[in-house]
């Protein structure tokens, strides 16, 4: 989307949304400072992995993945889960006053999880709906819509009352958060410092600095973290080892089997034989 509105004179940008359901699991990712995960659940069902919790999604789930929140998503095979997803970025929320009562909430909590209401629903039915149809003013009303959404969502966290201290600091002023995430999450395959670089318009040592101030994390360890993460999906859909070491770009079955037991602390055949999945791990 890339649309920026205000609340209580801060900017918030929208960098993606997302409607549609999730056959496959997501693997473990997390998002930089300041960046927040917005999903509603509108049907079927599945598991979430967060900071090593599990929890149950149901219709009408909404959570919030907020800064440094590992998190995976497992559809159930037969009735998979069609999700609403806002990707935003909100500047400056280390200098939000005591009188921004609303997104001094939204950001004093990293990590949400709960069943909506509010009646969002129709309020990201409606967005989606706007965001499809191009008419005359349907970029003013989704900012009206994204408004009233974290207001919604402010106003769960008030009813749950479990709002947990906020781990937000200064972040980017544009949309090179998303880039990272979605590069480590869709791009597992061939991960390379130079072309993530080259993607963010940076140098490679800007972009390894970005990596370790933003996520905690050098590049090496980004690259790591992501093709474990989906190697124990590829496992647990009973793909070959040679074909997911060569999926995942390895140079060798034994350098990807290496590399799975010193991350997992078993073989890939041991965790085969023993049947388990990503969040038997956490």
């Amino acid at each position: 989307m890339n649309i920026s509105f205000t609340i209580e004179n801060t900017t918030i940008y929208a960098l993606n949304f997302i409607f549609s359901k999730i056959p496959n699991a997501i693997p473990v990712h997390s998002h930089g400072n300041n960046c927040y995960e917005i999903h509603y659940i509108s049907s079927g069902f599945g598991q979430l992995i967060a900071d090593d919790i599990k929890y149950n999604i149901t219709p009408n789930t909404l959570y919030v993945t907020g800064p440094h929140i590992n998190h995976a998503q497992f559809p159930v095979a037969d009735n998979p889960m069609a999700e609403y997803c806002i990707y935003l970025k909100i500047e400056h929320t280390d200098s939000l006053s005591h009188s921004c009562p609303i997104l001094n909430c939204f950001t004093s909590a990293p990590f949400w999880f709960g069943s909506d209401t509010q009646k969002l629903l129709s309020l990201f039915s409606e967005l989606k709906n706007e965001l499809q149809s191009n008419e005359i003013g349907h970029h003013e009303k989704a900012k009206t819509l994204l408004c009233q959404i974290i207001i919604g969502i402010v106003r769960n966290y008030k009813r749950d009352n479990t709002i947990a201290a906020s781990h937000a600091e200064t972040s980017f002023s544009d949309n090179k958060s998303l880039i990272i995430e979605e590069y480590f999450l869709y791009e597992y395959a061939h991960l390379s410092l130079k072309e993530l670089s080259e993607r963010l318009s940076l140098s490679p040592r800007q972009t390894e600095r970005i990596l370790k101030k933003y996520y905690g994390k050098n590049f090496q360890q980004k690259k790591l973290e992501a093709k474990m993460s989906i190697a124990v999906i590829l496992l647990k859909e009973n793909n070959s080892i040679s074909h997911i070491a060569n999926a995942l770009g390895f140079s060798s079955l034994e350098h990807f089997s290496t590399a799975f037991k010193k991350y997992y602390h078993m073989s890939p055949t041991q965790y085969k034989k023993r049947g388990l999945l990503y969040s038997d791990f956490v």
